[in-house]
């Protein structure tokens, strides 16, 4: 596991025996005997919160790490009201007849609001609203001066 123990040990406290351990004595079922075993289980119970945390710590370290990575891969592209931008066209919108050589953006649109978190209502250049809110993912920025 990426938390560096078993599941096991993390809701029980101690890893598990398999029942050959226990049919054929070895040198780790004949340490674990008598009183010995009693103040082992205790010591282990009372270590189990403590690994629980650690575990939960490398966890939270390794998402804080794997956010850290793809966040510094991301790029900001903040657009605002008054924006023009340009929409990628769907494979539903593109033309047959172009092939693969065809525009792959439409516009350029004139962004109108912010609908909600990285959506947008756009207009055309002739002030017709499109029907739709257009997600940042599929806008890309464009540098008009008309």
């Amino acid at each position: 596991m990426s938390t560096g123990e078993t599941p096991y040990s993390l809701v029980y406290g101690i890893d598990a025996m398999i029942p050959v351990e226990v049919g054929e004595p070895s040198l780790r079922y004949s340490n674990e005997s008598g009183q010995s075993n009693n103040e082992n289980r205790r010591q282990n119970l009372d270590e189990a919160e403590e690994r629980r945390d650690m575990a939960c710590i490398r966890m939270i370290a390794q998402k804080q790490q794997a956010e850290w990575y793809y966040n510094k891969k991301a790029k900001i592209r903040p657009l605002k009201v008054g924006d023009y931008v340009l929409k990628a066209k769907t494979q539903a919108n593109k033309d047959p007849r172009e092939g693969k050589l065809g525009t792959n953006w439409d516009g350029p649109y004139k962004i109108t609001a912010a609908a909600s978190k990285g959506s947008f209502q756009l207009e055309t250049m002739e002030g017709k609203l499109l029907p739709n809110n257009w997600n940042i993912a599929d806008l890309k920025y464009f540098n008009f001066s008309g």
